[in-house]
This record gives structure tokens, C-alpha cells and sequence, in this order.
């Protein structure tokens, strides 16, 4: 594959961030997507998202699979650990790479067809286990690099460019993950910037395996009167059921809302999640309550987006097996090795 580095013109008076990084920092090479594509908007979401929360770019991992979505980590923050897996295999590399080192921010870039098809079973660990990664789905309802069939999250009726119909009934990730006990599920539109950029923001804080799914338009494949994953039927069956404002641990909180209209979520590192409903008696931290709008809205044809379920209180991955609380790469050899005794110990368990 060839990549194109993007020329750094670094101009006076540019903003900088909290350590000193301008957004540019946290860019990658240029994309080689189709012009108009979704994901590339997504793309730069993530760059402003991470730029703002200041985090250090050699800090991060950012992991994919294969197909058009699975290219986009080439372009964000260059200066981050990196690894494109197999088809559908991520979310075993990311459970790999954050138990070997749970100080990493771990962002997972994948597809429709990448996480709900040959992966499906993948995906669905990753939310079981509740790692600790922000988890994006960047969803066109098509397989972009094999000529535009349906994929697993195409909706049944959805017309394709050549004209056939849908017959099957689609996987809906923020479903499944709320109903396999996830801790955090959202769906965003690539066309909308704000709230894509705070959804980023809340997942990368949010301790526990944070899915989003964004509806990400195939402009060459599936954007096309009688699709459900085009831009027109978006923004017409656009319904965010909730406004979600994020706060930083270190700042003031300066935004209000009315009384019993908010829900405020803190996470473990004293950042905040406020909730406005946008729909009356909406509430993302009842499961169930959860399921059922989204499931009467779906059957009205309407793309609910915002954070639309979450609990904080969920024990992560690092927790639930009880790891070591130091990274891999700084324990003792002694401790990375305990010898035949221990190993003698452990195998007898299993008699």
C-alpha cells in the first residue's frame, strides 16, 4: 500500500494543547479513500477528539481489522503504537496488547462487515470481557472493497445500487452490545461533528469497552435513493435521543440544563457525562427501558443516535481477572517467570 505523507506547514499563533501539541500532531498520512467518504470525516473526529483531551500520541494503540474503515488508523496520530490484524481478528489484538499493557488509550477502528460478519464472535468477547478500549464501528451497510454487496448491518428492504432488495434482517451492534451485558453504547452520523467528537471523547474516558457505531455513507456503493445508509436518508430519519456534553476533570462545570431534564455520569477519573433527554422519560442507564425504544424507533425507520446506554459501574477486563496493576513490560522477570513450582501449582488445578 502506498502512503502519501502530508506536508507540515507549521504556521505562527496555531492553539496548542494542554501538553503542547498542536492538532496537527495527532494527524496521519492522507487518506486514500474515496472523496465524500464518511470514515474520512470520522478520521478527523478522532484527531480533534484526541487533541483535546491531550493525550500523548505514544500513549495510544490504535488497532484494526480489514476493509475500507480498517485503513482509516493510518490516518490519525502518527506517533501512536499501531497494528492492522487479520479479517475480524482486532478485538483478540486488543485484549492481547492492553493485558500486556493496561496504560495504553486503545482505540479499535473496524467495520460493519468486519465486526459483525467475520467477527461477530470476536466483537462479541470484547464487549463480554469489557476491555477497556473505545470501540468504533464505521458502518456503510456494504462490503466498500468487494463492490458494494450488503453486509450484516444492511437494513431488510434496503435498496442496492444495482437495484436488488435486502431480504435479511439486520445485526444492530448498539443492540447487541446492550443486550450482552455491555457498558457503554453509542451511534453517531459522520455528518455531525459535534456530537461525533464528545461520543469519541466519552468512549476513550469510559472505563470498559466503549461501542460506537457510526452510520459512515459509501459514496461510490451505497449513497443512492432507497438506501438506508446514504446521506439523505440520514438526515432525514435523524433522531438523537440524547444531547451529551463532556467534562474534563480539571474543568468547571459551566453547562446547565433544566431541572429533571439531566442525568450526570461521573467516570472513574472524575470526568462527567451530562445527559439532557431529548425524549421524555429517556434513560441510558436502564437497560431494558434502553431496548425497547430502540427497537420501537428502528421499526419506524429512525437512525437514534447520542449515548445511548451506559454503566460506569461495570468492573473492566484488568479488574474482573484480577492482573497485575504494573504493564508487562516493567515487571520483574521473576514475576513474568515464577518457575516449575508455580506452573506444577497451576496444572494441577486442572486435574
Amino acid at each position: 500500500m502506498t502512503y502519501i505523507t502530508k506536508p507540515r506547514i507549521d504556521l505562527p499563533g496555531q492553539s496548542t494543547n494542554k501538553i503542547g501539541l498542536l492538532r496537527r500532531d495527532y494527524e496521519g498520512v492522507l487518506s486514500t479513500l474515496c472523496a465524500g467518504c464518511g470514515h474520512d470525516s470520522i478520521t478527523a473526529a478522532i484527531v480533534q477528539a484526541f487533541w483535546e483531551l491531550s493525550i500523548p500520541p505514544e500513549k495510544v494503540v490504535k488497532l484494526s481489522g480489514i476493509g475500507c474503515s480498517s485503513k482509516t488508523p493510518a490516518y490519525f496520530i502518527s506517533g501512536a503504537h499501531g497494528f492492522n490484524s487479520v479479517h475480524g481478528r482486532m478485538p483478540s489484538v486488543a485484549t492481547g496488547a492492553l493485558a500486556g499493557n493496561r496504560d495504553l488509550v486503545c482505540i479499535g477502528v473496524s467495520g460493519d462487515g468486519d465486526s459483525l460478519s467475520i467477527g461477530f464472535g470476536q466483537f462479541g468477547h470484547a464487549v463480554r470481557r469489557n476491555i477497556n478500549m473505545l470501540y468504533i464501528i464505521e458502518n456503510n451497510g456494504v462490503y466498500g472493497l468487494t463492490k458494494g454487496q450488503f453486509s450484516a448491518s444492511a437494513d431488510k428492504g434496503s435498496k442496492a445500487k444495482r437495484g436488488e432488495i435486502n431480504q435479511w434482517k439486520n445485526i444492530d451492534s448498539v443492540s447487541t452490545a446492550i443486550s450482552m451485558g455491555g457498558s457503554f453504547a453509542a451511534r453517531s452520523f459522520s455528518g455531525d461533528r459535534e456530537q461525533l467528537v464528545t461520543l469519541i471523547k466519552a468512549g476513550v474516558m469510559h472505563p470498559g469497552c466503549a461501542i460506537l457505531d457510526v452510520v459512515s455513507p459509501c459514496v461510490t456503493f451505497n449513497d443512492h435513493l432507497g438506501s438506508t445508509k446514504s446521506y439523505l436518508y440520514t438526515r432525514d430519519h435523524y433522531h438523537p435521543a440524547l444531547e451529551t456534553d463532556f467534562v474534563a476533570p480539571a474543568n468547571e462545570i459551566t453547562t446547565s440544563y433544566a431541572e429533571g431534564e439531566s442525568t450526570v455520569v461521573e467516570l472513574h477519573d472524575g470526568s462527567k457525562l451530562l445527559l439532557k433527554k431529548a425524549d421524555s422519560g429517556y434513560d441510558a442507564t436502564n437497560r431494558s427501558k434502553v431496548l425497547r425504544y430502540l427497537e420501537q424507533q428502528r421499526a419506524r425507520g429512525e437512525v437514534v443516535t447520542g449515548l445511548l446506554f451506559i454503566n460506569a459501574e461495570l468492573p473492566e477486563m484488568h479488574l474482573i481477572y484480577g492482573t497485575s496493576k504494573t504493564a508487562m513490560k516493567d515487571l520483574r522477570f521473576d514475576k513474568l517467570n515464577p518457575g516449575s513450582l508455580a506452573l506444577a501449582e497451576l496444572q494441577s488445578r486442572m486435574r
